[in-house]
């Protein structure tokens, strides 16, 4: 569990990790950015190892090998996994030959803008089709949220790469299937997820999410699919309209082509997530701009 700044929620996942109905042995490593989460961390049992340069991706390799077990589960200290995930992961590790088994990304909160940043995220025009976000069948799959996974697998890869600051999941799960492995996904691992409070924030979160994906489709080329490529399409073909109505106006009709479909789309969403759907439109506006943005002029 790589933590930074965490001692507000580390304790809460910690627990809901020594609240597994798994039954092998299990130890719970956690590689601390910063002296009291690190301590909340040790009140709970936690063993910490020092993570100095506060990467995620560095924080995961500290604590991949400061462990041993055969089966290594990749934990966040802002979720929160079921009582059964380590048990059904395993489980289904076994049953498959996967090398990494994870589920289902739910954010949860209960009031303000992340309420609906976590509806939001949990919608297709905010996820698209990935799996982990939105549901679907078990089976194979380019990426899971977490994960489950072999430790020879890691191990025989190198681990994390930490160049990559985020994205370190989908870029070691594409490893794993560029070297034959399969990573499975099963709906019945859901993992509860405490999402970003505010569209500010929100935004910071997801032009690192395309910054890094430009880095790493530099880095294997032919990865990148349709939903990777929209965000980008929409903010250049934004951009181009808005610049060449002042010359046309009847360009304007892709900027409020764009709203009438936002606002569509969170009609839509409100007998699954009531009044939140009233701030939708911002929020998958932000996601879909800032990602793009950041893809654009990514490093």
């Amino acid at each position: 569990m790589p933590a930074a700044q965490a001692s507000d929620s580390i304790g809460q996942a910690i627990e809901a990790v020594r609240a597994q109905s798994y039954t092998g042995p299990m130890s719970i490593v956690v590689s601390s950015a910063d002296e009291q989460t690190s301590e909340v961390a040790r009140e709970h049992g936690a063993v910490v190892v020092p993570n100095p340069s506060g990467r995620t991706p560095a924080g995961l390799n500290l604590a991949l090998s400061a462990g041993s077990a055969e089966f290594v589960a990749r934990v966040d200290s802002q979720s929160i996994i079921p009582p059964g995930y380590l048990e059904r992961a395993v489980e289904v590790l076994l049953e498959t030959g996967a090398d990494n088994v994870g589920g289902m990304q739910v954010p949860v909160a209960d009031r303000g803008w992340a309420r609906v940043i976590a509806a939001a995220m949990s919608s297709r025009l905010g996820a698209g089709d990935a799996r982990y976000r939105i549901g679907g069948t078990p089976g194979p799959v380019e990426t899971v949220y977490l994960g489950v996974f072999r430790r020879a697998t890691l191990e025989r890869l190198g681990g994390y790469d930490e160049e990559f600051i985020r994205n370190q999941d989908y870029e070691l799960n594409h490893r794993i299937r560029e070297s034959g492995g399969v990573v499975w996904f099963d709906p019945q691992l859901r993992v509860q997820y405490r999402p970003r409070n505010s569209l500010p924030n929100l935004a910071r979160q997801y032009f690192e999410y395309g910054r890094w994906k430009r880095a790493f489709s530099r880095r294997h080329p032919g990865s990148l699919r349709w939903r990777q490529l929209a965000p980008p399409l929409l903010v250049t073909t934004l951009a181009v309209s808005l610049i060449g109505s002042v010359f046309a106006p009847v360009l304007l009709l892709a900027p409020a082509s764009y709203v009438v479909a936002l606002i569509a789309g969170a009609m839509t969403e409100i007998p699954r997530v009531g009044a939140a759907a009233v701030g939708l439109p911002m929020a998958w506006a932000v996601m879909h701009l800032s990602w793009g943005t950041g893809f654009i002029i990514g490093d």
